[in-house]
């Protein structure tokens, strides 16, 4: 049936797109299991260790595939059928959370396991990445791209404020292995509907026919010449090693200073997301959108800023708050990244660019995690974020001021159209 909704507003005029929305419920459901899952191995990492070091590994692990696949994987979403690649990466997710099901049920569940859990999901997430978000842009066209990504963003939004709920809830009334009925669930749910996705065939050009290794050298030689996309992708990499791993430790805050339990830490996990969802439904409604590079950049402030000052709260509701405001800027920051590193790229290379973001990504957690651990086991988790907050702060000025992320477009998008 089709889904008649007012067109004068971009957001539903792309949501108009039957092949759009299937793509958008499988990312949305792709996120309630992944950060169900997330929460649930990081819960008992905490549980069994109490070591903020180990905690963070959890994220080490989950990213350390970006790392070292995700240009490769890019370079593969450029050549092969993007729809048969996000199954690939959606069928590792299924067959890890029955592993870990039978490990819990067997009461053999042990640390290596959840690490392990974790780099199967980064692993698949590196290859999702790229495959979805092209894919994304080959539905609705270069015009449109920011309002789908804003899309996007919701709908992993949603995920990332239900899963920590879902997920809170269960382990305190079933524990382990109830909550990952739940994420088994909808991670097979999540396969079935991808099922659904259509996504237009295009024509090779001639880069993608060439060996591997010189498409990615291709690939790189492009970004190194773009100086917008350079200063996006520095950002990139301070974000994800100072400000995001902070997320991690939202187990560990809310269980020692703020001293609540776990149905609630699965409620100030779901804080930024409720953040996240108000800017990205802002965004999805705007049109003409030229200087993301400055949204870019003021979510990125406000993200560092926020963590800087959550970290010291000493009343949950303001952490409450402060981690929603959080959110609004890492909205913009998502939304702006992805479409940065798009409209900066020409068709052929979009899926490399993608990989190479993610790259990016899987640096800062590698780095991040491990060194924030590492301070906090020292001295105090709140003293360990409170460093990284404001040196990254101070990192972002050099991007800002050479390179013309702030100053320039990225691209020119085509006029934005209604279509049915």
């Amino acid at each position: 049936m089709r889904l008649r909704l007012p067109t004068n507003v971009p957001a539903f005029a792309v949501l108009q797109d039957r092949d759009f929305r299937a793509i958008w419920y499988v990312g949305g459901l792709h996120e309630i299991s992944r950060r169900m899952e997330l929460f649930v191995l990081s819960w008992f990492i905490l549980q069994t260790t109490n070591s903020p070091f180990q905690l963070g590994l959890v994220m080490v692990f989950n990213n350390v595939p970006r790392l070292l696949f995700s240009l490769f994987f890019g370079m593969v979403t450029d050549r092969f059928s993007r729809r048969r690649i996000l199954a690939v990466a959606q069928s590792i997710n299924t067959i890890v959370a029955v592993v870990i099901f039978w490990l819990i049920v067997n009461d053999s569940l042990a640390s290596w396991h959840v690490f392990s859990a974790a780099f199967m999901q980064g692993l698949s997430r590196s290859l999702d990445d790229p495959a979805r978000r092209t894919a994304m842009l080959d539905i609705v066209g270069e015009g449109r791209i920011v309002n789908a990504l804003s899309l996007d963003q919701i709908s992993n939004t949603v995920g990332k404020m239900s899963g920590p709920i879902l997920a809170g809830v269960l382990l305190a009334t079933y524990d382990f292995a109830g909550a990952y009925v739940l994420v088994m669930t909808v991670h097979l749910a999540t396969l079935g509907m991808l099922f659904r996705v259509r996504i237009p065939s295009f024509q090779r050009v001639a880069s993608q026919t060439e060996p591997a290794w010189r498409s990615i050298a291709a690939g790189l030689k492009h970004a190194a010449k773009n100086r917008l996309l350079l200063g996006m992708l520095f950002i990139t990499i301070i974000m994800n090693a100072m400000a995001f791993p902070l997320q991690q430790f939202i187990p560990a805050i809310g269980r020692d200073n703020l001293q609540v339990g776990v149905v609630l830490i699965g409620l100030l996990g779901a804080a930024e997301g409720v953040g996240q969802l108000i800017g990205a439904g802002v965004m999805s409604t705007t049109r003409n959108i030229m200087h993301h590079g400055r949204i870019f950049v003021i979510g990125s402030s406000t993200v560092l800023l926020m963590a800087l000052l959550f970290v010291w709260s000493p009343w949950y509701a303001l952490s409450f708050l402060l981690l929603t405001a959080s959110g609004v800027g890492q909205s913009g920051f998502a939304t702006m990244q992805s479409s940065i590193t798009m409209l900066s790229a020409p068709r052929e290379m979009r899926g490399q660019m993608v990989g190479l973001m993610s790259v990016c990504i899987g640096l800062g957690w590698f780095l991040g995690p491990l060194e924030i651990g590492g301070i906090a086991a020292l001295f105090s988790t709140q003293w360990a974020i409170s460093v990284n907050a404001l040196v990254g702060l101070l990192l972002l000025l050099p991007a800002v001021i050479f390179t013309p992320l702030v100053r320039n477009p990225a691209g020119q998008p085509e006029p934005a159209t209604a279509q049915d």
